[in-house]
């Protein structure tokens, strides 16, 4: 991780404060928070002292630390430790970010990075000769499937390639950033395949498979109108043979318990022989 520092103390503003709008919206954000947890609002509060003055100066971090009752040590540490924190002054009219994860890079992310050292300045962080513009390269941006793409505030610029990021950096350097839709810069809807859904499509339309419907219920109907045949069982599997097991006449024990109760006074093979036979009585 890159150690962040404060900017110099040549471009550090002396103070810092809310704007009217920003301070009622500082007290009710603060008033979310219950007693004694107030400085769990530091934040919100230094991304809203962020996008009132465009980067987080020292007099608005102990200020914040000032409202929130923290020592200044504190709210430093939380200012420092997230990079969404921009510490030293950006470009005023756009400061690019380009995603430089794997599937951005794997897509061009680097023709990026080349453009905004050709358009902005060779390092990151660094004002153009305006100071309207600054870039540098971040982590994810959770755009991935859109790759690649640069983020300028809170807007997402997806599916770029190097000329079209030219003419997004001009559109914002000339003061018409708000003219440039965001998202997308191709023929797609939001996250969706290129060249239209491949899934989720509506079913077919269902006209040819009407009137089979309406013939079959017809048929079902009539075939629950006719009396039922009487149909026999069949003796396709059954095998010709004159043993007694396959003769119908012979009963089984289970229906015949008086056959049964004769055949188990007889001595067959099953017979254990070893124990000496029961007596009749």
């Amino acid at each position: 991780m890159s150690v962040r520092r404060l900017a110099e103390d040549t471009v550090q503003p002396a103070a810092f404060a809310f704007s009217k709008e920003n301070a009622a919206w500082a007290e009710a954000t603060i008033n979310k928070y219950p007693k004694g947890r107030e400085q769990s609002a530091v934040i919100p509060l230094l991304m809203r002292a962020q996008e009132q003055d465009g980067w987080v100066t020292r007099a608005a971090i102990e200020s914040i630390a000032d409202m929130l009752g923290m020592p200044y040590i504190r709210a430093l540490e939380v200012a420092t430790f997230y990079t969404q924190f921009q510490l030293k002054p950006v470009g005023s009219r756009a400061h690019v970010q380009v995603c430089g994860t794997t599937p951005c890079m794997l897509r061009g992310a680097e023709d990026l990075i080349k453009v905004c050292k050709t358009k902005i300045a060779a390092e990151p962080f660094t004002l153009n000769g305006s100071g309207t513009l600054s870039w540098e390269e971040v982590e994810c941006q959770g755009a991935c499937v859109n790759a690649p793409m640069v983020m300028i505030f809170k807007d997402a610029f997806e599916d770029l390639t190097p000329e079209r990021l030219e003419e997004i950096i001009d559109g914002f350097d000339a003061g018409k950033g708000a003219e440039i839709q965001p998202g997308p810069q191709i023929d797609r809807i939001y996250s969706a395949p290129i060249g239209g859904l491949t899934t989720l499509q509506p079913p077919e339309a269902p006209e040819k498979a009407k009137a089979p419907a309406r013939a079959k219920k017809a048929k079902d109907d009539k075939a629950r109108d006719e009396p039922a045949v009487s149909v026999p069982p069949s003796n396709a599997a059954k095998p010709k043979t004159a043993a007694d097991v396959t003769n119908p006449a012979v009963k089984t024990p289970a229906t015949a318990k008086k056959a049964a109760a004769k055949n188990a006074k007889i001595e067959g093979e099953t017979v254990d022989k070893s124990k000496p036979a029961k007596k009749p009585r």
